[in-house]
C-alpha cells in the first residue's frame, strides 16, 4: 500500500478513495498527552502503594545491623537470666553451681554466689532479692544483696517437688508462679522418679510466702514461664506437649481460660513491651506477637538455647544464654518485669 499526496493536501489510499487527515493532527497530540498524564498518575500511585506498603510493614524488633555478640563461652552450662533493678543481668552455671552477674557498666562477669544449689530459672522482687529454683534440692531460695539464702519452699503437701525449673514474680500482687517439671540430675541422691501424684505441674506461692497451692492437673512437663507487666495474663509453656498456653489472673492468684497460644514448648521465656513472646530451644529464640504468630528468629549458634532476658541501663539488651555460652543482642525493643 502506497500514499500520495494531491494538491488538495488528501491522502488517498490507492484502493478505497481518500480520506481528510486534519483530525490525525488534532488527535494524536491529545492522545500523547491522554498517555503521559496516564504514566504519571500510574506512578504517583503506584509510589504511593510502595509508601504505604513500608509505612505498613511492622518495625525489625532487632536493631538495624545487629547480630548476636558472644560475651563468653566459658561455662558447661548457662541457665536462668534474671535482670535487677539497674539492668545487671544474673545467670546460672548449672554444673559448677554457681551464680554469675553481667555488669551493665563495662560488660564484665563475676560470681555473685559460689554453691548456689544448682540453681536453674530465676526472677527478681521489686525489693531487689533474688529468687531462684534450687535444683539440687528442689527447693525454691529467696536471695537477698548480700547472697543470705532463705530456702521458701522444700516440699509440698508433705512430699518432695519434683525440681523447680522457672519462675515469674507478679509486679501486680507479688505473687510467685512456678513450674515444677521432672528432668532428673546425675547430682541427685534421691529417687528420680515423679514425686508428685499430680505429676508435673504449676504452683502458686501467696505474696506473704504463707501458701503454696497446685494450680494445674493437666500439664504433662511445664518449663517456661512468664506474665504480662499488669499481672493478668500468664504464659506457661508445656514441653511434654510442645505447646506453649495462655491463662487468665484471677484475683485470687489462680488461673483459668486455659488457651492454645503456639505450636512449641520452651526452656525459659520472657516478654517486650509489645507483647511478643521470647521461646527458647533448640536452634534458637523464637519470637511471637500477642496473636501467636511468628514474627522473628534469633539463632546465636546452632545448639540449644536455654533462657533469655532483657537488660542494660534501656532494657534493650537481649540476654541469651545457650549451652556453654552466653550472647547479647540490641535490640528495637525493651523488656519488661
Amino acid at each position: 500500500m502506497q500514499f500520495a499526496k494531491n494538491q488538495n493536501d488528501n491522502v488517498c489510499l490507492n484502493k478505497g478513495g481518500c480520506n481528510n487527515y486534519w483530525w490525525m493532527q488534532l488527535i494524536l497530540p491529545i492522545a500523547g498527552m491522554l498517555f503521559l498524564a496516564g504514566l504519571i498518575s500510574s506512578n504517583l500511585l503506584s509510589a504511593t502503594a510502595v509508601a504505604d506498603a513500608n509505612e505498613a510493614k511492622p518495625k525489625s524488633i532487632i536493631a538495624e545491623g545487629a547480630q548476636p555478640k558472644l560475651v563468653s563461652r566459658d561455662y558447661s552450662f548457662t541457665e536462668g537470666p534474671a535482670v535487677d533493678k539497674d539492668g545487671n543481668i544474673y545467670f546460672t552455671d548449672q554444673p559448677n553451681d554457681k551464680i554469675l552477674k553481667w555488669s551493665v557498666e563495662d560488660g564484665s562477669i563475676s560470681v555473685f554466689l559460689d554453691k548456689a544449689g544448682r540453681a536453674n530459672g530465676m526472677f527478681f522482687d521489686k525489693e531487689g532479692n533474688l529468687y531462684a529454683c534450687a535444683d539440687e534440692k528442689n527447693e525454691l531460695w529467696k536471695i537477698d544483696k548480700d547472697g543470705k539464702v532463705t530456702v521458701l519452699v522444700k516440699d509440698f503437701e508433705g512430699k518432695l517437688l519434683n525440681g523447680p525449673n522457672d519462675l515469674w514474680i507478679s509486679p501486680l500482687t507479688g505473687a510467685i508462679y512456678f513450674t515444677d517439671p521432672m528432668f532428673a540430675r546425675n547430682y541427685w541422691t534421691r529417687s528420680r522418679q515423679v514425686q508428685q501424684e499430680a505429676g508435673q505441674q504449676v504452683y502458686y506461692i501467696s505474696p506473704d510466702r504463707k501458701t503454696v497451692k497446685r494450680l494445674t492437673d493437666d500439664m504433662r512437663q511445664p518449663n517456661g514461664i512468664v506474665g504480662t507487666p499488669d499481672g493478668k495474663t500468664l504464659y506457661v509453656a508445656d514441653m511434654g506437649a510442645n505447646q506453649t498456653y495462655k491463662y487468665t489472673i484471677n484475683e485470687d492468684g489462680s488461673i483459668s481460660d486455659k488457651t492454645p497460644f503456639c505450636r512449641m514448648g520452651s526452656d525459659g521465656m520472657t516478654i517486650d513491651e509489645q507483647g511478643n513472646i521470647y521461646l527458647t530451644g533448640n536452634g534458637g529464640v523464637t519470637v511471637f506477637n500477642s496473636k501467636g504468630e511468628q514474627i522473628e528468629k534469633i539463632t546465636p549458634t546452632r545448639g540449644w538455647h536455654a533462657n533469655v532476658c532483657f537488660g542494660g541501663k534501656d532494657r534493650k539488651t537481649l540476654f541469651i544464654t545457650a549451652g556453654n555460652s552466653v550472647f547479647t543482642l540490641e535490640m528495637n525493643v525493651k523488656g519488661v518485669q
